[in-house]
C-alpha cells in the first residue's frame, strides 16, 4: 500500500478545548458547533465511514495513529475522523446528527441515552483505565471512604470522571450525591481548584490527571484500573443501529482494525505517543505521553460475551447511582444492544 499523505489539522490547544467544551454543552441536535473532520489520503476501493473521536484524550490517540499508519485502510476502510468534543453529551450528538456513523466512547456515556431510546449498538471494547481521583501529597485522604464530606473538583457537571467515580463511591458505601460535593472548574484549571483549597480532590481523565501527578506531586486515591474497575473496559465502540443493519461488513472491519490498533499500541506505546506528541501537541512531554499510553490496559477479549458482560455490569453500576431507571433490566437491555461482531 502506498504511503499515506496527511492533511491533519492542528490539534486544539488546552485553552481552545475549554471553549469547545462550552460550545458543545449548549449545542443541540441541530449540529455540533465547532467540530471538524480529519481524513488521510487513501487509495483503492475502500469503504467510506465517519468515526467520531475525542482527539485531545490520550486514550483516543491510537485511533488517529491507526488512521495515519494505514491500519484502517489495511482493513478496507476509508475513515474520516470527526472531532465530537469532550463529553458524553457531544458523543451522542455526533451520532444523532449523523456527523459520524460510529466511534469510541466511555461505556457509561452510552448507556443512559440508549436506555432512553437512542438507537445505538455496542460492538467492541478498546481499552481500560484512563481516569483518576487525585489529592495533594499531604492530604489525609487515603481511600474513597475518606472523601466523605469532601469536595471533588471536575470539569463538567456530568463529566465522565464524575459518573465513573460516583459508581466507585457508591460501592464503597458512600452516597455520591449527598456524602460528597462536586464542584465544576474550567477544563484545564481543575488542579488549580485543589491547589487553592477550593476542592479537596480532583477527578479527571488522562493525560491531564497524569500531568497533575507529575507537575504537582498529586497522589492517586482511585483510578479506573483498580478496585471496582479492575479488568473492566473503559471505552467501547458504538454504531448507529440503522447504519449497522445496512453495513454490517463495514462495522466488522472497524472492530478488527480497532483490535489491531490497540494491540499495536500495547506493544509500541512510544510510537503512538510520538505521533500524539507531534500531531496533536497536548502539552505534555513525549516521555510523559509514552508512560500514559503504556499504563492503559489493552485486552483482546472485549468482544461478544465478554463485552456483553461489561455492558450488563455497566447498567447495574448506573442503577446503583440512580442514573439508570430502577425498572430497567440490565440483562435484557445488554442482550438487545450488544453485537457479537465476530460471531
Amino acid at each position: 500500500m502506498s504511503q499515506q499523505s496527511t492533511i491533519f489539522s492542528r490539534g486544539l490547544s488546552r485553552r481552545g478545548l475549554i471553549k469547545a467544551a462550552g460550545v458543545a454543552a449548549v449545542a443541540g441536535t441541530a449540529g455540533v458547533i465547532g467540530a471538524r473532520s480529519t481524513r488521510y489520503a487513501t487509495a483503492g476501493n475502500l469503504i467510506p465511514i465517519k468515526l467520531e473521536w475525542t482527539e485531545v484524550a490520550a486514550c483516543h490517540s491510537p485511533v488517529g495513529f491507526g488512521l495515519s499508519k494505514g491500519i484502517y485502510a489495511k482493513h478496507g476502510l476509508d475513515v474520516e475522523l470527526f472531532y465530537q468534543g469532550a463529553s458524553g453529551q457531544t458523543l451522542i450528538q455526533a451520532l444523532a446528527t449523523r456527523k459520524a456513523e460510529a466511534g469510541p466512547g466511555l461505556l457509561y456515556d452510552w448507556l443512559k441515552p440508549i436506555e432512553q431510546g437512542f438507537d445505538v449498538r455496542l460492538f467492541a471494547g478498546s481499552h481500560g483505565g484512563c481516569q483518576s481521583i487525585l489529592v495533594q501529597p499531604e492530604s489525609d485522604i487515603k481511600t474513597l471512604t475518606d472523601l466523605k464530606g469532601k469536595t471533588i473538583g471536575t470539569f463538567d457537571v456530568m463529566s465522565p470522571s464524575r459518573v465513573a467515580f460516583s459508581v466507585a463511591l457508591a460501592k464503597a458505601g458512600l452516597n455520591p450525591e449527598t456524602d460528597v460535593t462536586w464542584k465544576v472548574f474550567p477544563f484545564d484549571l481543575v488542579a488549580e481548584g485543589v491547589l487553592k483549597g477550593e476542592a479537596d480532590a480532583v477527578a479527571h481523565m488522562d493525560p491531564w490527571a497524569y500531568s497533575y501527578e507529575k507537575r504537582h506531586g498529586f497522589r492517586c486515591v482511585a483510578d479506573t484500573q483498580t478496585g471496582t474497575f479492575k479488568d473492566r473496559v473503559c471505552c467501547v465502540l458504538g454504531v448507529n443501529g440503522d447504519y449497522y443493519e445496512a453495513n454490517k461488513d463495514a462495522i466488522k472491519r472497524v472492530a478488527a482494525a480497532n483490535l489491531e490498533i490497540h494491540q499495536y499500541t500495547a506493544k509500541h506505546p512510544d510510537e503512538v505517543a510520538k505521533w500524539y506528541f507531534e500531531t496533536l501537541k497536548p502539552g505534555l512531554s513525549l516521555q510523559d505521553l509514552t508512560e500514559v499510553l503504556a499504563s492503559f490496559t489493552y485486552h483482546d477479549h472485549w468482544f461478544g460475551k465478554d463485552l456483553l458482560k461489561e455492558v450488563q455490569i455497566g447498567y447495574e453500576d448506573l442503577k446503583l447511582t440512580g442514573v439508570i431507571d430502577a425498572g430497567t433490566d440490565p440483562v435484557e437491555i445488554a442482550n438487545r444492544i450488544t453485537i457479537d461482531i465476530f460471531a
